[in-house]
């Protein structure tokens, strides 16, 4: 895979703020948000809530995303 990291904007809890993502997980992270019923923001700043300080926000998007794929997201 050669995809280069896009930037997104998102906000969260009222303050913007940017992601940098390859665009099939972007994808899935919005996919994952609509078969949810949220929307990005909605389910980007729960993640960030729970991500602690170890890892940057684009980070957990990723581990987020493999996790729900493999079944075993926790939220």
């Amino acid at each position: 895979m050669t995809a280069r990291p896009l930037k997104h904007s998102l906000t969260l809890r009222g303050h913007r703020t940017s992601v940098s993502l390859e665009a099939p997980f972007w994808e899935a992270f919005c996919e994952i948000a609509a078969a949810r019923g949220q929307g990005i923001n909605e389910l980007a700043a729960e993640i960030d809530a729970a991500r602690g300080v170890s890892a940057g926000l684009a980070s957990a998007i990723r581990v987020f995303v493999l996790e729900h794929y493999r079944g075993s997201t926790k939220r």
